[in-house]
């Protein structure tokens, strides 16, 4: 048994205890898409973590730590924690990794796949088209408030979930891993309606080469695929607004169901 002590009796108590609630909270945002990111602040993430902690410190009194924290046993159930706090959060990951998936599509059809930036999310070279969806991504699931709603989820994992009983077990894995199907389907949807312009304008300029050899396919075919594509993509914004929407519900009940037994 390793027990540390300051002296300060309640108060040394009380730090380990939040030390120990934002272990699983630190985990959860580390590992989701809007938290987790590269470009916030490390500070920022460790005040976030730290206040909603506070919250649970003081709603929750019967979460407590292990009494040995740096014991085997601490270390098992903080290994816990930390499952079930990066679980939460790649729920989130696998959702907003749908319209990035989509825009790959779309991009290399549209001819922009050299055309790349880098995902503040991940910090990896991803497609700007990528960039942009990732924002409307964002944007949509902000103003849902679907975050607060994510928020309070990781709350509820504490009941759900206590302390030394963070077994996940296969039917929630299973759950999990149905989501990700749900992402490669929400991604051809959204990809769809503009990859299917694409392809009749392909067809139509590869009518118009073999009636006029004269004409230059390249000249012709690029331009007006990335013009198409354009204003597919202006066409079909509310249909990904509506697609985007259905995925950060979709995502949140995974979430919800993921507490549940």
């Amino acid at each position: 048994m390793i027990a540390l002590t300051f002296g300060f009796g309640a108060i040394e108590a009380e730090f380990w205890r939040l030390l120990f609630v934002m272990t699983r909270i630190g985990a959860a945002m580390l590992a989701a898409p809007l938290f987790g990111a590269s470009s916030v602040p490390p500070q920022v993430r460790v005040i976030a973590t730290g206040a909603i902690a506070v919250l649970v410190c003081g709603w929750m009194p019967a979460v407590q730590p292990p009494p040995a924290l740096l014991s085997l046993e601490g270390m098992l159930i903080i290994a816990g924690e930390v499952l079930v706090g990066l679980s939460l959060g790649f729920i989130l990951q696998i959702a907003f990794a749908t319209p990035v998936l989509a825009a790959e599509v779309i991009g290399g059809s549209l001819g922009m796949s050299m055309a790349t930036a880098v995902d503040p999310n991940s910090g990896a070279q991803s497609p700007a088209l990528g960039q942009y969806f990732t924002v409307l991504m964002t944007l949509v699931f902000l103003a849902l408030g679907a975050h607060l709603h994510w928020i309070a989820l990781v709350l509820e994992s504490y009941r759900a979930f206590p302390p030394g009983e963070t077994w996940i077990g296969t039917d929630r894995i299973a759950q999990t891993i149905e989501f990700g199907g749900t992402m490669f389907a929400t991604a051809v949807a959204i990809a769809l309606p503009v990859s299917l312009v694409l392809l009749l304008v392909q067809m139509l300029t590869g009518v118009l080469s073999r009636s006029a050899p004269s004409l230059n396919l390249f000249a012709l075919g690029l331009p007006a695929g990335v013009l198409a594509g354009i204003a597919a993509l202006i066409v079909s914004a509310p249909i990904f607004t509506d697609q985007m929407i259905d995925l950060s519900a979709t995502a949140i009940d995974t979430a919800g169901r993921f507490l549940r037994p």
